[in-house]
């Protein structure tokens, strides 16, 4: 009984220590690719806020200021500034 309990620590202690190296491993690459994108292909820069305000007043003419404000600051802040607001229309909840 004692050597079935010995025999089955090893393969536990032998499992356990391939599956870290493993992991260990995925997340180095993991690492070494983001810096690797990040270093050679730089995120694109955002867009002006003169643009992206005239782009707007134009789309966006007539509707209550209050809601688009308060959209347009939604938006910013779920997207980081990435985000952009092309229309907005009412949908009706039948």
């Amino acid at each position: 009984m004692t050597e079935n309990l010995h025999t089955a620590f090893t393969v536990l202690a032998v499992g356990m220590v391939t599956v870290f190296t493993i992991l260990s491993l995925v997340v180095l690459t993991g690492k070494l690719l983001i810096a690797a994108v990040n270093k050679f292909a730089p995120a694109p820069k955002a867009l002006s806020k003169k643009r992206s305000k005239k782009s707007l007043s134009k789309t966006l003419a007539g509707k209550e200021k209050e809601t688009i404000v308060a959209i347009v600051a939604a938006v910013e802040a779920v997207t980081g500034g990435q985000g952009k607001i092309t229309s907005i229309e009412k949908v009706s909840t039948k």
